[in-house]
C-alpha cells in the first residue's frame, strides 16, 4: 500500500516537473515575440535612418556646360566620386551663401575622406559670382547652367535652389537634402554614404 502511495506520489512529481519544463521552454520560445512585439509597440522603428529625401535612382543628364573660367565643364569629370550640388543664382544672397558653407563644411568634417567628396554650383542664371566669394569658397566647381535642361532633372516641392544634392559616384542624383537642412545632419548621412560605398 505504502508503495503505491509513493509510486503515485512519485509519478505526481514526475508530471509536475515535466509540465514546469513545458512552460519554460515555452516562454524560452515565446520570449523574443514577445520582446519584438514590446519593442515595436513601446519604442516604435523610425521610419528611416536617413536625413535627406531619397530620390528615385536616376542618372543625369551630362551635357557640356561652361566653367566660370569659359573652360568646358561635364558632371562627368567627377565619375568615381560623390558629389554635394547646389543650384543657386551667381547672385548669391544669404540662403545660397549658407549652402556654400554647409557643403564646405560637411566635406572638411570627413577627415580623411573629404577627398572622395566635390562641390558643385551651378549658376541658374547669367550672373557671375563675387570673385571674393568664390575666394573664399574655393574648391567649389562653378558653371553656368541657365537654358540648360539638366536643370529641370533636380526634383523640388517648389524651387530646386532651396536644396543640395547628392550625386553618386556612377553620376546619378540619389538624395535631395531640406531647405535651411542641419550640417550635423548632413554630415551624418554623407558619412554613412560614404562607408558602406564601394565605389568613390
Amino acid at each position: 500500500m505504502w508503495s503505491s502511495v509513493s509510486s503515485e506520489q512519485s509519478a505526481d512529481d514526475s508530471r509536475r516537473r515535466s509540465r514546469r519544463l513545458a512552460l519554460v521552454i515555452l516562454a524560452l520560445c515565446a520570449a523574443p515575440f514577445i520582446a519584438a512585439w514590446l519593442a515595436y509597440f513601446l519604442w516604435p522603428p523610425q521610419s528611416r535612418v536617413n536625413y535627406g529625401d531619397l530620390i528615385e535612382v536616376r542618372p543625369l543628364a551630362d551635357p557640356v556646360l561652361r566653367g566660370i573660367d569659359a573652360k568646358p565643364f561635364r558632371l562627368s569629370q567627377f565619375r568615381g566620386k560623390w558629389i554635394l550640388l547646389q543650384l543657386d543664382s551667381g547672385d548669391c544672397r544669404e540662403d545660397c551663401r549658407k549652402k556654400l558653407v554647409y557643403m564646405r563644411q560637411v566635406r572638411l568634417a570627413l577627415g580623411k575622406d573629404a577627398e572622395r567628396l566635390e562641390r558643385v554650383w551651378l549658376l541658374t542664371d547669367g550672373s557671375v559670382p563675387d570673385a571674393a566669394l568664390l575666394r573664399e569658397f574655393q574648391g567649389t566647381f562653378v558653371a553656368h547652367a541657365a537654358g540648360s535642361a539638366l536643370l529641370s532633372e533636380f526634383p523640388a516641392a517648389q524651387d530646386a535652389s532651396g536644396h543640395i544634392y547628392v550625386v553618386d559616384p556612377l553620376g546619378n542624383l540619389m538624395l535631395r537634402f531640406p531647405a535651411d537642412p542641419d550640417p550635423r545632419r548632413m554630415l551624418k548621412d554623407m558619412t554613412r554614404l560614404l562607408s558602406v560605398s564601394r565605389v568613390g
